[in-house]
């Protein structure tokens, strides 16, 4: 049974059998979600490989963390300089597309300068992951995988001591967390993938999907959109963030995804 995803505001313009039931998702949104103050630091300064290994020399966390797999802290900066101008700023576009394209009621509910911020600053983790790892042309074994893993953990603590926000900060170690806490690094059972991290991990998704990696064609929208939305269907991702995705989707080139369930 297939449905099609071709009109805004619906989850996929559901054929009536096929409808999904907002109501019955446990995926809440939480509170204090009001925009924080504009922060003077500027995010670019850190993603630069001056404060980059000046963080990574000053705190011993990061060295026990990788001590297994980079114990000489050394940084990929091509790597980091390539993340940093092709999916971090893809990453902020479809983020303000997403919440360009919420519900009014839900938009206001968005820290876009939180989000943004952490979109940009999210992947700098990946400077201290091996290139070997990071751009294998193959599946990761379970060993890399781990390793791979350590990438949100990594920015969350190259970024710490910064003058980023709690929030942000948050967003950054937990942007491949859902609704379900199944995603990576472990969770509490008081964790809340809230509006903001819900945006931030769809649209990081969506970005590493359809973007071109030296281990990895891109994919089409349409292929994208169909395997995010069995993240909905799974309930670890609220359908109006999908729904807000898939119209800013269709507002940069016309899609017609069919999603089999």
């Amino acid at each position: 049974m297939g449905l099609e995803i071709n009109r805004a505001f619906s989850v996929g313009a559901l054929q009536p059998n096929n409808r999904v039931d907002r109501n019955r998702y446990n995926i809440g949104f939480g509170t204090g979600l009001n925009a924080d103050t504009f922060q003077s630091t500027s995010v670019k300064s850190l993603a630069t490989e001056q404060y980059i290994r000046k963080a990574v020399n000053s705190n011993p966390k990061i060295r026990a963390i990788v001590k297994d797999f980079n114990p000489d802290l050394n940084l990929n900066i091509e790597e980091l300089n390539d993340l940093q101008q092709n999916h971090a700023t893809d990453t902020q576009s479809i983020i303000n597309g997403i919440a360009d394209n919420l519900p009014f009621a839900l938009r206001n509910r968005v820290d876009i300068k939180a989000i943004d911020d952490a979109a940009y600053l999210h992947d700098v983790g990946k400077v201290l992951i091996p290139p070997e790892v990071l751009n294998k042309p193959a599946k990761l074994d379970e060993k890399e995988t781990k390793i791979m893993h350590t990438h949100s953990e990594l920015s969350y603590e190259i970024l710490k001591n910064s003058n980023l926000n709690e929030k942000t900060l948050n967003l950054i170690r937990n942007h491949h967390q859902n609704a379900k806490k199944t995603g990576y690094p472990w969770v509490g059972k008081d964790f809340n993938a809230d509006l903001n991290l819900q945006i931030l991990s769809a649209a990081d998704k969506y970005s590493a999907l359809t973007e071109s990696r030296t281990y990895k064609a891109p994919m089409s929208p349409k292929q994208a959109l169909t395997i995010i939305y069995q993240d909905v269907k799974d309930e670890k991702l609220h359908p109006f963030v999908f729904k807000a995705l898939v119209n800013y989707a269709k507002s940069v080139e016309p899609i017609n995804v069919a999603v089999n369930s």
